[in-house]
């Protein structure tokens, strides 16, 4: 089967061009007045979509009597949080890739009104709608806390709005999920290695010229990026994965400052671990696969292979590379 690059390319454009129309249609939708308010203090405007064009749905009373008939079933949707400054607190579109969350429909009760299932209660698929929540009594609901002072700079709101696409069954919604979740992890592995293309590019020029100014000789290299520089031969075979081993180790960012240390650590005891497991940062298991017992080396860590985009805490940034200076003390 062959596919037209071109109208697959055109039928792309249209939907995101769709969906940012309608994102900034619902986020310019949250200035002025015109809301309608529940029983329960939510502010609310609902919209249909009519030929491509949003036109007001009214909601009598802030309640659709419609909505009973929906309980029990499962609403996909897009949905953002922002705060009354139009800051955005979260976006489920980035958060899912693209893919709609899924929002089991319950019957109202106290506990329910006033918050997010509410709102929820007001749409019909297809229908986009503005929610406005005090702020103080949402985090109340959700987190049992006051709102932080910096999110209210601008008013004591916080803005939810939600593209309403479709009604499931639970099963229909869960078979659904099921195979969402393999896009998921296949955009967010495209992601990375994307991000890992780049960056890695730009940390070997760094790790190529930490090495000469260090005067680091007789290093090795591995396909992954990894630079190991033994400055003490051990015996017998390479650690192999699945074996156990124990390490000594310092870890240092490139400007020297130690981050972490198994002398640091209770009695001062190597760490144990499986190696090719997946339980330590992905630049060990490569590098100590290049040792063998008693070696002690010198590896320097590119940032996709240590804690990348994210870094560490507040002691290891985003995108660093890493040095760590290790004694291989044990393989079983």
């Amino acid at each position: 089967m062959q596919f037209s690059f071109r109208p697959r390319a055109a039928r792309q454009l249209a939907l995101a061009a769709g969906v940012l129309s309608a994102a900034s249609f619902l986020t310019s939708c949250n200035k002025g007045g015109g809301f309608t308010k529940t029983k329960s203090g939510i502010e609310y405007k609902i919209f249909k979509n009519v030929d491509g064009k949003y036109e007001p749905r009214e909601v009598a009373g802030g309640e659709d009597p419609t909505y009973k008939d929906r309980i029990g079933k499962v609403m996909s949707a897009h949905i953002e949080y922002l705060t009354s400054g139009d800051s955005v607190m979260m976006k489920s579109r980035e958060r899912q890739f693209g893919v709609a969350v899924r929002i089991p429909l319950e019957a109202m009760s106290a506990k329910t009104m006033g918050a997010e299932p509410e709102a929820f209660s007001l749409l019909q698929p297809g229908d986009s709608g503005v929610f406005r929540f005090n702020a103080d009594t949402l985090y109340k609901r959700n987190a049992h806390q006051l709102a932080p002072a910096n999110l209210k700079k601008k008013g004591n709101f916080i803005v939810l709005t939600v593209k309403a696409v479709a009604l499931q069954t639970r099963d229909a919604a869960m078979a659904e999920a099921m195979a969402d979740q393999q896009k998921m992890m296949a955009e967010q592995q495209k992601q990375m290695r994307a991000y890992a293309a780049t960056q890695d590019k730009a940390d070997d020029i760094i790790l190529t010229d930490y090495v000469k100014k260090n005067n680091l000789t007789n290093f090795k290299k591995t396909p992954s990026g990894v630079y190991v520089i033994v400055t003490q031969p051990g015996t017998g075979p390479n650690a192999k994965p699945g074996q156990t081993v124990s390490v000594q180790y310092s870890g240092k960012l490139l400007d020297g400052k130690e981050f972490d240390s198994s002398a640091k650590h209770p009695g001062g005891a190597a760490f144990s671990f499986p190696l090719g497991r997946g339980q330590v940062i992905p630049g060990w298991d490569d590098a100590l696969a290049q040792l063998n017992k008693g070696s002690k080396a010198t590896i320097l860590i590119p940032s996709s292979l240590a804690y990348g985009k994210q870094g560490s805490g507040a002691v290891i940034p985003p995108n660093s590379p890493l040095r760590f200076d290790v004694e291989l003390v044990d393989v079983k």
